[in-house]
C-alpha cells in the first residue's frame, strides 16, 4: 500500500517526532489562528495515514537558561517571564499574547530543537521534526512578535554551533511570512547561511533587502504558486546551498503558503512541500550526513496544515 516504505534505508533509528503536551497549553484566545488544535490536527493526520508508526516520538525537554542565552539576553528572558499571567492573557503586541500555559510551552518548543540537534549529532536519529508551538522565526534576540516568543530554530542552531562545533549550518525558511527574527540574529555570521521564500509585501514587511551577505531571500508576489516557488529553489537556494556545503540543515517549516490557508495569498500545495523536502533531503545526504532538523512555524488552515506536514514527513521518513 505504501510504496515509500520499500525505499526506507537502514538508518540509525527512525525520524524523530519531537513534541510535548505542554505545547497545547499556550492559548492566545478563542478564534486566534495559532491555536492548540494545530498540533492535534497534525497528529490525527499522521495517525490516519499510518505515518506515525514510522516515527520515533520524543518528549521535548525544557530549554535551559544557558541554551536560551546563546540567542536571547537574560534581561529579555526575564521580561518574558515577568509578563506571564497567572490567569487570563497578557498581550505582548496586537497579535501576540501570553496565557498561563505560554511559558512552559515556549520553553518546550525551544528545548525540542536543542533535543533534535542532540539526537542527530549523537547518531540517534537520521533527521527530526519538531511539532511545537508557539512558533519562533519572528522572535528577534530581544523582541517577541508575530505569535513568537523565543526563536526556537535559532536556539537549536546556536546549540549546534557552540556545543557540537559545527562550522557551516544552513537555514531554510518557506513560511509565507519572512523569518525576520532568524535573519536579525544570524546576519553577518559566516557560519550560517539562510535561504528563504515569503510573500512580499506582507507582514513583517521586510526581507526584500537582505541584512547580510549570508542571507538569500526570495520575495514572492501575492498569487505566486508552485512554479514561482520551485524556480526560487532551483535558481537561488540550491546553488547557494551547494556552494556553502552545510553540515546540518534547519528548516523553518511554515505551511501557511498553502493555497487553502487564508493567512496569506500564495498558492503552494502538498506536492510542492513534498518536492522541496526531497530536494533538501538529497542535499543533506550529499553534504550533511543526512542531518535535517525541521521546525514547525506557521500553517493555520487545519486540514491543509495536517496534509502538508504529512507530505513533508513522508519524505523525511524515507531518509
Amino acid at each position: 500500500m505504501f510504496n515509500w516504505l520499500k525505499n526506507r534505508l537502514p538508518h540509525n533509528g527512525l525520524t524523530a517526532y519531537i513534541t510535548h503536551s505542554d505545547c497545547l497549553l499556550h492559548n492566545m484566545g478563542v478564534g486566534h489562528p495559532e491555536c492548540p488544535e494545530r498540533l492535534t490536527a497534525i497528529r490525527d493526520q499522521l495517525m490516519a495515514s499510518q505515518l506515525f508508526d514510522f516515527l520515533q516520538e520524543v518528549e521535548a525537554p525544557l530549554v535551559t537558561d544557558q541554551q536560551l542565552a546563546r540567542i536571547h539576553p537574560p534581561r529579555y528572558v526575564e521580561y518574558i517571564e515577568s509578563c506571564a499571567p497567572s490567569v487570563g492573557t497578557f498581550r505582548i503586541d496586537p497579535d501576540t499574547a501570553m496565557s498561563p500555559g505560554t511559558l512552559p510551552a515556549a520553553r518546550r518548543a525551544a528545548g525540542a530543537v536543542v533535543k533534535a540537534v542532540d539526537l542527530l549529532c549523537e547518531g540517534k536519529a537520521p533527521n527530526a521534526f519538531c511539532a511545537i508551538r508557539p512558533p519562533g522565526h519572528h522572535a528577534e534576540s530581544d523582541r517577541s512578535m508575530g505569535f513568537c516568543f523565543f526563536n526556537n530554530l535559532a536556539v537549536g542552531v546556536a546549540h549546534a554551533l557552540s556545543y557540537y562545533k559545527l562550522e557551516r549550518v544552513a537555514i531554510i525558511d518557506f513560511d509565507v511570512h519572512h523569518g525576520n527574527g532568524t535573519e536579525q540574529i544570524f546576519r553577518d555570521d559566516p557560519r550560517v547561511m539562510m535561504v528563504s521564500t515569503f510573500q512580499h509585501p506582507f507582514y513583517p514587511y521586510c526581507g526584500d533587502q537582505p541584512l547580510g551577505p549570508n542571507m538569500h531571500n526570495v520575495p514572492l508576489k501575492a498569487g505566486s504558486g508552485g512554479r514561482e516557488f520551485r524556480e526560487a529553489v532551483e535558481n537561488v537556494w540550491l546553488p547557494e546551498l551547494r556552494q556553502f556545503q552545510p553540515q546540518m540543515l534547519f528548516i523553518s517549516a511554515g505551511f501557511d503558503a498553502h493555497r487553502e490557508d487564508d493567512m496569506g495569498s500564495l498558492g503552494l500545495v502538498e506536492a510542492d512541500y513534498e518536492w522541496v523536502t526531497r530536494k533538501l533531503v538529497e542535499l543533506a545526504a550529499q553534504y550533511a550526513e543526512g542531518r535535517i532538523v525541521s521546525v514547525l512555524e506557521g500553517g493555520y488552515d487545519l486540514s491543509a496544515l495536517a496534509r502538508s506536514v504529512a507530505a513533508h514527513l513522508r519524505v523525511l521518513s524515507e531518509g
